[in-house]
């Protein structure tokens, strides 16, 4: 009988391990060009995957890997939906302490640029929720570059 229990608990451990992550590379990719043709929009693609739109290159700084900047954002999924979004005055922040997507994409704008960030989700949150992010998301953002401190 300890042995039936012991093997029970035993399989009952194992069943409740993760499944291997799930790769949501393509899937991510067919989402954000979706996105990308619905909204006509004109997108350059990096050889990280991430995407990029700029409305406005600047004129001043371009920040460097570790800069502290000032962005003023906007985030949201590709339906549209706002998980997150600064003032128009912005928010400081040190390019090292941001999901990669961001250290990336923020790096091709100048002070006073402006533009869309279409993150997927390796270079986001990868497979893990994230407070009102759910794992696997693609993450896009509306950014304007403030400065660079």
């Amino acid at each position: 009988m300890k042995h039936t229990c012991y093997a029970l608990l035993v399989m009952l451990l194992m069943s409740c391990q993760d499944d291997e992550e799930k790769d949501y590379t393509a899937l991510n990719e067919a989402e954000i060009t979706a996105y990308i043709a619905a909204n006509n929009l004109n997108a350059t693609k990096s050889e990280t995957g991430l995407y990029y739109v700029i409305h406005d290159a600047g004129t001043g700084t371009r920040p460097q890997f570790n800069s502290n900047v000032t962005v003023a954002y906007k985030g949201y999924f590709t339906d549209g939906q706002i998980f997150d979004q600064s003032s128009s005055s912005g928010i400081s922040f040190n390019l090292q302490q941001v999901i990669s997507g961001w250290t990336e994409g923020i790096r091709y704008f100048k002070e006073g640029g402006s533009g869309i960030l279409l993150i997927p989700a390796h270079l986001g949150y990868g497979n893990s929720d994230t407070r009102s992010i759910p794992g696997g998301s693609v993450l896009i953002f509306d950014v304007s570059l403030i400065s660079v401190n």
